[in-house]
């Protein structure tokens, strides 16, 4: 069995404004038809008002910005939402050519077992729960008195160390947790990604924008490629360097492959149905 190491810091769980940091392996498919798994770092940050979930890597861009004066960005397609403490309802950030925001009323319905196992000294309890067209396994403690857990899963009585999908499709790990002296600010690395202000849509427009954007993946890149007036200008898509009109449909056709390969949502039930 795999040796997992939690680093954990007891704390007081005060209202100071600080910033509980746990940090979670995120092992995933974005084919389920191969074995090939993805695997990045996840940060949970639990804060006196809210809770943040994104990706580790924009915290490592964000301390680089701010020790060199850079001014970098960096992001992906690994789930960044935020919510109110105590609450099911979870802000969705999405890159879909600009960044957007879409609100989800997340409630999961728990199963508690009776099984129980160790991890880092602590014990785990199990706990089951049918959610987004995925049936999920967690195993939480109850020595930890916060009802949080990664990505959407919350609502147990004590913190959520592990939890994955029965088809082995995903898959988090808490591996390390720490505490800042302070809520951590991530407006430069989320709210306003890149000086961008998201534009808040509901859940039907945005898959709408996902089809339109599957049906002509190259639309933006083609009016910067028509417009272009300077001879020298260099148009770089999926690392080909396009220098005649007549590679845009081939490269459409890869790109459209590739979303249609890589179709797997951790909700599976909001998966889209490209033709």
């Amino acid at each position: 069995m795999k040796k997992f190491l939690i680093i954990m810091i007891m704390f007081s769980l005060s209202l100071s404004a600080q910033t509980h940091r746990f940090i979670y392996e995120y092992h995933f498919k974005t084919d389920s038809t191969t074995d090939e798994k993805r695997k990045v770092s996840m940060v949970l940050d639990v804060n006196p008002d809210d809770v943040k979930f994104y990706n580790y890597d924009f915290v490592v861009t964000d301390s680089i910005n701010k020790t060199k004066g850079e001014n970098n960005v960096v992001w992906d397609d690994t789930p960044a939402l935020t919510r109110k403490k105590n609450s099911t309802i979870n802000t969705n950030y999405i890159m879909v050519q600009n960044m957007f925001i879409v609100e989800t009323n997340d409630k999961i319905n728990w199963n508690l077992k009776d099984d129980t196992k160790m991890i880092g000294g602590y014990k785990l309890q199990k706990a089951t729960a049918k959610y987004g067209g995925r049936n999920w396994t967690a195993w939480f403690t109850k020595d930890i008195s916060l009802n949080e857990g990664p990505y959407k899963f919350k609502g147990l009585p004590g913190m959520i160390f592990e939890i994955y999908d029965d088809k082995d499709n995903f898959k988090f790990s808490l591996v390390k947790s720490y505490k800042l002296p302070k809520t951590y600010e991530t407006l430069e690395i989320l709210e306003k990604f890149g000086g961008q202000n998201p534009v808040k849509i509901p859940e039907s427009k945005l898959r709408k924008m996902m089809l339109d954007n599957y049906n002509d993946p190259l639309h933006t890149f083609k009016e910067h490629y028509k417009n272009n007036t300077n001879p020298d200008a260099r148009f770089m898509v999926m690392g080909i360097e396009v220098k005649r009109p007549e590679q845009l449909k081939e490269l459409s056709e890869m790109m459209q492959k590739n979303i249609k390969k890589n179709n797997n949502p951790i909700e599976l039930d909001k998966a889209i149905h490209y033709n």
